[in-house]
């Protein structure tokens, strides 16, 4: 994990601590078991299996375009509101992470969200999935030096691992 702009204190201060142990709860439940060769999974069917994860969780705010792929929200006695935002970037080019960071950062401007996650594959996983699947190193290259702007918002970057070998996750198809 790599936190941003005090995000792990604002986490705490706003009470969100609870619902980034749930993402975490969340992102552990998840049984990946791949094919230990460079490239030969897809990413598509992780993406996939994160997001049953947290369908499956239930109280989770999924958008499919546009904006941030999961929030969750909080409410203290009627009044206190905060919200947590996760961008999944697990199955696209690395290039990709920049939207996610300009979603993250607009959607915290506008006050939809307190905090904002970036979920990754972490450096070893990444090997294993399609050659331009972003990678932690990634993520934080993007954030400290591509797009330093970043830098000013209360970002967290967690990467996930896999839980060891197995078969080979299928590559989607492309269709014509």
């Amino acid at each position: 994990m790599r936190f941003y702009n005090g995000a792990r204190e604002r986490a705490c201060r706003l009470g969100l601590a609870d619902l980034l142990f749930e993402l975490q709860d969340i992102l552990l439940s998840v049984d990946v078991r791949l094919k230990e060769t460079k490239d030969a999974n897809g990413a598509a069917v992780l993406r996939k299996m994160i997001d049953a994860a947290f369908e499956a969780r239930g109280g989770w705010e999924k958008t499919s375009t546009g904006g941030v792929d999961w929030t969750k929200k909080l409410r203290y006695n009627q009044t206190i509101l905060v919200r947590l935002g996760v961008e999944l970037q697990v199955s696209a080019r690395s290039d990709m992470l920049i939207r996610d960071i300009v979603h993250l950062r607009n959607s915290i401007d506008e006050g939809l969200i307190d905090v904002g996650v970036v979920v990754v594959p972490d450096d070893r996983l990444q090997i294993f999935l399609p050659d331009r699947t972003p990678a932690f190193k990634d993520a934080i290259r993007y954030i400290e030096e591509e797009f330093r702007e970043a830098m000013n918002y209360p970002f967290i970057i967690i990467a996930i691992e896999h839980d060891g070998p197995g078969e080979a996750l299928a590559k989607q198809s492309r269709k014509a």
